[in-house]
């Protein structure tokens, strides 16, 4: 066997290292929250998977920084945003979900999912927690197919034009919400149709970037974080993005102005949410759009992860089978 002798060869590995251990945080967060599938305790589940997580991240040789965590410091006891983390090694920074769909979790539903992002040389655009307004779709499209400034219509009819189908054809997903029944009826007036799913729109951003998902489009509003963690995957797979972000009253503008954000009306392009190089993992909890929930039988349960990595174009679904005394 050559031993790696080569600077490129070096990064290479190290790139592997660092997307299988974000694999690996968020499969023990996952196997953490899955415990509490179907026992009604939305709290219990949140507080297993942060757990899980953080014990799974101190473990890791990486000289990680939260900058997208479950909280700030004072609220949130672990991964607090600027919490430090790791055994030592390489510098990265992180964003993270513990769990996205505790409710979903809680109550035995589906499109529950743990995320991690790990980013080196780049920056995470850092957003207050108020709502963003999303639109994305998947690769190999021309820039700006779509546009939060379009209307529905206008967005189905070019994304169909761009794929050479009928209107009839695209499938919009979004979340299923009152505040979306307009949106709802303006893609199906416009001949496209609808999905709706209960929660996690992270699953259903990064769908439109999955051929097996039958998703085109994603638009809607929903949490601006969870935005961040959605376009971190879509730079990976390709994927284009738009956001926007939402204030329903003049304190969340406040807040916002705190954070230095000041053009409320600005529409950020996938590159300016997140970039650098770009390490993501995503694990199902239950049951969704985009990977199957954890398994578990006598002492043992099985995981279905999606992680990807840019600029090295890595993809790859992951099923594992773990030990457990659970």
């Amino acid at each position: 066997m050559t031993e790696p002798n080569s600077d490129s060869e070096s990064q290479g590995a190290d790139q592997d290292d660092l997307l299988d251990g974000a694999l690996y945080v968020t499969q023990q967060a996952a196997l953490a929250a899955s415990v509490y599938f179907g026992r009604r305790n939305e709290n219990a589940a949140n507080v297993a998977a942060a757990d899980g997580m953080r014990r799974a991240l101190a473990s890791l040789a990486i000289s990680g920084r939260v900058v997208m965590g479950e909280g700030m410091r004072g609220v949130a006891p672990i991964l607090y945003n600027g919490e430090k983390i790791g055994t030592g090694g390489p510098e990265v920074e992180l964003a993270l979900d513990a769990i996205e769909g505790a409710t979903s979790t809680a109550r035995g539903g589906n499109n529950a999912i743990t995320v991690l992002v790990m980013i080196r040389n780049g920056k995470i655009f850092s957003v207050p927690d108020v709502y963003m307004e999303k639109i994305a779709v998947g690769p190999n499209l021309p820039r700006g197919v779509v546009s939060l400034d379009s209307s529905p219509a206008e967005n189905v009819r070019n994304l169909a034009e761009a794929k050479g189908v009928d209107p009839s054809d695209i499938v919009v997903c979004m979340l299923d919400r009152p505040r979306h029944d307009p949106l709802f009826a303006k893609v199906i007036a416009s001949g496209g149709r609808t999905m709706a799913i209960p929660d996690g729109d992270i699953s259903g951003i990064m769908a439109v970037a999955r051929p097996d998902t039958g998703v085109d489009m994603y638009m809607g509003s929903g949490g601006a974080p969870e935005g961040i963690l959605a376009a971190a995957a879509l730079r990976c797979l390709g994927g284009q993005m738009d956001a926007r972000l939402v204030f329903r009253n003049e304190d969340e503008r406040q807040i916002a102005a705190a954070w230095g954000i000041h053009d409320i009306r600005r529409i950020y392009a996938i590159d300016e949410l997140i970039s650098g190089d770009i390490y993501f993992a995503a694990t199902g909890v239950t049951n969704g759009i985009l990977t199957h929930g954890v398994r578990r039988g006598q002492g043992t349960a099985i995981t279905h992860s999606l992680i990807a990595a840019m600029p090295s174009g890595r993809v790859d679904l992951v099923e594992a089978e773990h030990t457990t005394n659970l």
